[in-house]
């Protein structure tokens, strides 16, 4: 396996005058978690089978393919991950208006968005002994055109249950916007072995968002009955995704918020996603209302992990967020965040080996 682990020393790294490097978390089954504190992207996620290992996340070998990075790997997406129509949303009578980066809309957050930036990092053992990194990042007041000063803190935990546990919180001092979420590009075969249509792919979901060809929510929440959008039993990712049908003609497939069957903000299932060539299968929990289910249509990367190719279709991704553009959906749950309340989330990515 050590030669999929990837070395530190490509990590080590001065930027924006702080020090970025890269931490490895192990449990007691000997899966392994690789995270960098550029923006506290999930490196690497490897699954030991028979002798060797399965890497089953995309990204690079090194913290300068990370910087020139267009494609959020690994990463976790902020302030506002997903997008807010035409850069603009309205808070308390007042017009904000962010960097527009996906034109005519703002995207992830902006020009530099949580993805960019060097966050503050902190290993330790939780409570059950298993191994941690607490990550934490102050974004300032006017920061791509979102008000407040806001304080996040993200913590990884490889947990022994082959999870990796995702805590999110965050605190503002004026009223803001927030909506954070994990980036990660999954291919259970192994990052950079073929493409992720043959997955099969269960989504706990009986309505989805439907977007314009600019892939903004038109507010309607449609029910996916007699659409491909229908995973509620499960499809294997290729099946369909060619379909003459309008939302995957205008996303070239799967780039979809799927509206999770749950009633609170209580841990519950998401999804399901299983390979039967490599038997792993992966299950998502999360206390978010949504999931944005992206099946890496506009992939196109050379230079990946191994010098492997990452091409259209090869990795797939399990956004767990509130909806996109809901500043400017009132119907849409609600992601204001006030000072004097503290922004929680939690999602679980689950391995297991069939």
């Amino acid at each position: 396996m050590k030669n999929i682990i990837l070395p530190v020393e490509k990590f080590n790294k001065i930027i924006d005058n702080q020090e970025v490097s890269l931490f490895c978390l192990k449990n007691k089954n000997g899966f392994i978690c690789q995270i960098t504190n550029f923006g506290a992207r999930i490196v690497s996620f490897i699954i030991p089978v028979g002798t060797s290992g399965i890497d089953v996340i995309l990204g690079y070998d090194s913290i300068d393919d990370y910087q020139k990075d267009d494609y959020y790997m690994g990463a976790v997406a902020g302030r506002y991950a997903n997008r807010i129509a035409n850069g603009k949303f309205i808070l308390d009578a007042k017009e904000y208006s962010l960097f527009v980066n996906n034109d005519p809309n703002a995207l992830h957050g902006g020009q530099k968005g949580f993805d960019k930036v060097v966050w503050k990092a902190s290993a330790f053992l939780n409570e059950m002994a298993e191994e941690s990194l607490e990550l934490n990042y102050l974004s300032m007041d006017g920061e791509e055109g979102y008000p407040g000063n806001l304080q996040v803190k993200v913590i990884y935990t490889l947990t022994n249950d082959n999870e990796i546990k995702i805590e999110y919180s965050a605190v503002t001092d004026a009223k803001t916007v927030l909506n954070l979420t994990n980036h990660a590009y999954f291919n259970l075969k192994g990052a950079g072995e073929g493409t992720i249509t043959s997955h099969d792919l269960s989504l706990n979901a009986d309505y989805f968002t439907p977007t314009d060809a600019g892939a903004i929510p038109t507010g309607e929440i449609r029910s996916v009955l007699n659409t491909p959008m229908d995973f509620r039993i499960a499809h294997k990712i290729g099946e369909r995704i060619n379909d003459d049908y309008v939302e995957l003609i205008q996303g070239i497939g799967y780039d979809h918020n799927w509206v999770l069957n749950k009633e609170s903000d209580a841990l519950s299932h998401a999804a399901t996603v299983s390979e039967a060539s490599t038997g792993i299968q992966l299950h998502v929990f999360t206390t978010e209302p949504g999931v944005q289910f992206y099946s890496g249509n506009y992939l196109n990367i050379k230079n990946g992990k191994e010098a492997k190719s990452y091409p259209t279709r090869s990795g797939f991704c399990l956004e767990t967020q509130h909806f996109p553009d809901s500043p400017n959906h009132e119907d849409f749950p609600c992601t204001v965040l006030n000072p004097n309340d503290t922004y929680i989330q939690t999602t679980f990515y689950k391995f297991e080996v069939k």
